[in-house]
């Protein structure tokens, strides 16, 4: 099929992997209404459209925590992403240094953090969960800082694993044992070229970064029963000071959808936030990233870097973002999709869709740095 879009990818992948995977990346919590809200709020944003302001300089780069970029953009973390193609974050992490934005590695990634840094050619972002077993975490954030990891992301919106129907149907979650192993390897067998290029040549297939805590299984037998295992729920603010203890570099937490949280974490002194949902993934029903990113920015925006992620479908929902008040926009289920429908080189295609875009829209909207893109840039009330 010819990929023109980010929608192109998504059914390309629908196509290629076995439906465990996908529908686990495809997928959100309960009906699945914030996912869906994600969406269609940010493609409800109205832009302005202005003519005749000399357009033929466009400059997408920015600074994201002392590193000039190309893009205003980051890869998010995206749990069992390596699945999706043969060592599958060693891909993507290729892609985006190419492309010059920060890629970020899941605690729950099949590639571990050295694997991922022998693929990388600059500094990536690591993602932590609050695990019960500090000292795990302690030597996390020690493998991390060895890998040469610019930034951490700490996730905060997953004390507790959301319910994801789409996971019990397929067999990720609720099918622990030999019935799930063989629901699993089923869906594999239709799908025969992921089958050989990821199921046989693309072992081993294990939470790789995890391991340590697995005790000899690969976390995958029942995804989500390992998480609510060993998630913390006790996770506090508290705990803020046990990570910053063992990390030096910038943090960044994720999972911001109020502005009293958000002053919080301003208040903790940390260097940036990232308004999410998870991306529908977690509490159905809450706002979109869309709908609480502007009161989330006018109450901390001058006080730490804002960055927002949740239904990005195009370069043009980018530009919606930072019109919005973001700082830089994450891109998750867009580098998920790109990655199963062709690796590293759809991976590249999709960057270079998204940066296609930014230009049109911007040149469209009388732009030219990212810098100018603000709230001036809205119409009405949206």
């Amino acid at each position: 099929m010819i990929v023109a879009n980010i929608a192109d990818f998504r059914e390309a992948a629908r196509r290629r992997l076995p439906r465990f995977l996908f529908e686990y990346m495809d997928g959100g919590s309960y009906a699945e209404v914030t996912l869906r809200r994600n969406a269609d709020d940010l493609a409800n944003i109205a832009l302005r459209q202005r003519i005749l302001r000399d357009v033929s300089g466009i400059d997408l780069s920015t600074e994201l925590f002392g590193h000039r970029q190309s893009l205003p953009v980051a890869l998010a973390p995206i749990g069992l992403a390596g699945l999706n193609a043969r060592r599958g974050e060693c891909q993507a992490i290729r892609a985006a240094n190419k492309a010059n934005v920060p890629f970020t590695l899941s605690t729950v990634s099949a590639c571990t953090i050295g694997e991922v840094a022998q693929a990388a050619t600059q500094p990536f972002w690591f993602q932590l969960y609050m695990i019960r077993d500090r000292g795990f975490m302690k030597d996390m954030l020690a493998k991390a800082a060895a890998a040469g990891c610019s930034a951490l992301v700490f996730t905060v919106d997953m004390p507790v694993p959301g319910t994801r129907y789409r996971d019990y149907r397929t067999g990720l979650a609720g099918a622990a044992g030999w019935k799930g192993a063989v629901l699993r390897a089923m869906q594999a067998m239709i799908r025969p070229d992921w089958a050989w290029d990821v199921g046989v040549m693309g072992r081993p297939h294990h939470l790789g970064n995890v391991a340590p805590v697995l005790k000899g299984k690969t976390g995958i037998e029942d995804f989500f029963a390992w998480m609510r295992n060993n998630f913390d729920p006790a996770i506090a603010w508290s705990d803020l000071d046990f990570i910053r203890a063992h990390w030096n570099g910038p943090i960044i937490i994720k999972g911001i959808l109020d502005p009293e949280d958000a002053r919080l974490a301003a208040d903790a002194g940390v260097d940036g936030i990232v308004v999410s949902n998870h991306g529908g993934r977690q509490l159905d029903g809450v706002p979109s990233t869309a709908r609480a990113l502007p009161t989330i920015v006018d109450a901390v925006g001058h006080r730490l870097t804002v960055l927002a992620d949740g239904g990005v479908r195009s370069g043009l929902d980018v530009v919606r973002f930072l019109a919005l008040g973001a700082k830089g926009v994450l891109l998750g289920r867009a580098w998920s999709y790109a990655l199963a429908a062709g690796g590293e080189a759809a991976v590249s295609k999709m960057l270079g869709l998204i940066e296609a875009e930014m230009r049109v829209a911007m040149a469209l909207t009388g732009t030219t740095r990212i810098a100018d893109i603000n709230r001036t840039l809205l119409v009405g009330d949206t």
